[in-house]
C-alpha cells in the first residue's frame, strides 16, 4: 500500500496513533468509539447467551475427547475470540460460524456478549475474612497487519462491545517480533500462567490480524479442605494400572447427585458466586459417559443434585493443554472460514481477501486445599487468501495490442500486436 492510501485508510478509520514506533514494535491504536458500559440486556438474554455457549463448550468437547491424556481449556475465550472474528463474517461463513458456535444474529449477539463479560467480572462478592475475594479478569485485544485496511464498522464493533484495542503491527517483515509482543501481552494477562501461547512459526509474512483473549480466574474454596487431612492414595487408570497422587480429604455439605452409571457433586468458592462441578463416572463406564455428555444430559446432571453430608476424596491436580481448535472447529460444521477459497470475512475489510489460518487456545488449571487456579488464552489468526478478490477481473481471451515503453521519457521501444498467440 502506498503512502498516501495508507494515510488516507487511517483517516477514515478514525484512529488515533499513539506514536510513531520503531517496525518492530507494534504501535497503538484506537477506534473512536469507546467500550459501552451502560447499555441494558435482559437478564433472560444473558441467560441464554451462556446457555448457547455451554452447548458449545460441550460440543467442542465431544470433538477433543478423542485425544489422549489430560484436556483443560476456557470455551469462554474460544467463543469470545472467535466471537470479535464473527463480527466480520458474511454470507454462509457467518451461517456456519453461527450454527457451530450457537450465536445469535450479530445485532444481538455483540451487546449480549459485552453484557456478560461485565456481569461476570462484577460477580465477586466478599467472602469472609480470611479468604481472598474471587478473581476473574478478562482481557480482548486485537493485532493488524499496519498497512492492511480494515473498515470502520467493524472496528467499531470490537472497541464497543469487546473493549479490545487495535495494536498496529508489522506481520510482513516482522511477524517474530509481533508474535513475541502478543506472548507477553497474554502472559501478563493470565498472571504469568499461560506463556508462548503462539509458537513459533505460528505467524508469518501472510498474517493480518490477530484476535486475542486471554482470562485469569483464581478462588478460595467456601469451605478449604484441611492440609493435614491430605495424604497419598491411589488413583486407578482407564487402562486398569494405578498411580500414586495426593487426595484431598473432608466431610462436606454439598450439591450430590447419582445417575445412571455416574455420582457427581459441586464445590462452591468463596463467596458463592461460583463454583466447581465433578462428574465422576462409574468404574468401566468413563467412556460411556463422556461420550453421552451434552447440553441437556448436564442440566439434568446438576438439576437432580441436593444437598447431602459426604464423605469428599479429591485428588490435587495441576496441568496445562494447549491445542489448535482448527480440526474441531471444521468437524463441528465450521468449514467455510477455514478455506481461503470459500471464507467471507468481506465485514473486516470489504473485500473476501482473508481467512482463518489457525485458532490455538492454551489453558492451565491448578486445584489444591486452598482453592482453583486457572488461566487461558485463544488466538485467532488471520490470513490473507491465496486470491485476494478483486475490483475488475480481466482475462485477455482475444486479439490484443501491447506497447514497451520507457516511463521516464514516455517513449515507445517497442509495439506489436498478438493475433494468435500459438502462431
Amino acid at each position: 500500500m502506498n503512502p498516501t492510501r495508507l494515510f488516507s485508510s487511517v483517516i477514515i478509520l478514525s484512529f488515533v496513533l499513539a506514536a510513531c514506533a520503531p517496525a518492530t514494535t507494534a504501535s497503538m491504536a484506537q477506534s473512536d468509539r469507546r467500550r459501552e458500559t451502560n447499555q441494558t440486556i435482559a437478564e433472560d438474554e444473558l441467560r441464554t447467551l451462556a446457555e448457547e455457549n455451554n452447548a458449545f463448550a460441550l460440543d467442542l468437547y465431544q470433538s477433543l475427547r478423542s485425544e489422549s491424556g489430560n484436556l483443560v481449556y476456557s470455551p469462554f475465550s474460544i467463543s469470545l475470540a472467535l466471537a470479535m472474528t464473527y463480527a466480520g463474517a458474511r454470507g454462509e461463513t457467518e451461517s456456519q460460524m453461527a450454527q457451530t458456535l450457537h450465536f445469535p444474529p450479530q445485532d444481538r449477539l455483540h451487546p449480549a456478549f459485552n453484557a456478560l463479560d461485565r456481569a461476570l467480572e462484577k460477580s465477586a462478592s466478599n467472602p469472609e475474612e480470611d479468604q481472598e475475594p474471587m478473581r476473574l479478569n478478562i482481557a480482548n485485544a486485537v493485532w493488524a497487519e499496519q498497512t492492511h485496511s480494515f473498515l470502520p464498522g467493524f472496528l467499531d464493533v470490537i472497541a464497543v462491545n469487546y473493549g479490545a484495542g487495535i495494536h498496529l503491527a508489522d506481520f510482513i517483515t516482522q511477524f517474530e517480533a509481533a508474535r513475541r509482543e502478543i506472548n507477553n501481552w497474554v502472559s501478563d494477562k493470565t498472571g504469568e500462567k499461560i506463556k508462548d501461547l503462539l509458537p513459533e512459526n505460528s505467524l508469518g509474512s501472510d498474517t493480518r490480524m490477530v484476535l486475542v483473549n486471554a482470562i485469569y480466574f483464581k478462588a478460595d474454596w467456601l469451605d478449604p479442605f484441611d492440609a493435614d487431612s491430605t495424604g497419598d492414595a491411589e488413583f486407578h487408570l482407564l487402562d486398569g494400572s494405578t498411580v500414586t497422587a495426593p487426595f484431598m480429604n473432608q466431610g462436606m455439605y454439598i450439591p450430590y447427585a447419582q445417575g445412571d452409571g455416574y455420582q457427581a457433586a459441586e464445590l462452591a468458592y468463596a463467596g458463592g458466586t461460583a463454583a466447581m462441578d465433578i462428574i465422576v463416572p462409574d468404574e468401566g463406564r468413563f467412556d460411556e459417559v463422556e461420550s453421552l455428555l451434552d447440553a441437556e444430559t448436564l442440566d439434568v446432571m446438576l438439576g437432580n443434585m441436593q444437598q447431602s453430608s459426604v464423605a469428599l476424596g479429591l485428588p490435587k491436580f495441576e496441568y496445562e493443554s494447549g491445542f489448535s481448535a482448527a480440526d474441531a472447529l471444521q468437524a463441528l460444521g465450521m468449514t467455510d472460514a477455514f478455506d481461503p477459497n470459500a471464507a467471507d470475512f468481506s465485514g473486516m475489510t470489504g473485500n473476501r481477501d482473508l481467512f482463518i489460518g489457525d485458532v490455538i487456545h492454551k489453558a492451565f488449571v491448578a486445584v489444591d486445599e486452598e482453592g482453583t487456579e486457572a488461566a487461558a488464552a485463544t488466538a485467532v489468526i488471520m490470513e490473507m487468501t491465496s486470491a485476494p478478490m478483486f475490483n475488475v477481473n480481466l482475462v485477455v481471451d482475444r486479439p490484443f495490442i501491447f506497447l514497451i515503453r520507457d516511463l521516464q521519457s514516455g517513449q515507445i521501444l517497442f509495439i506489436g500486436r498478438v493475433l494468435n498467440p500459438v502462431q
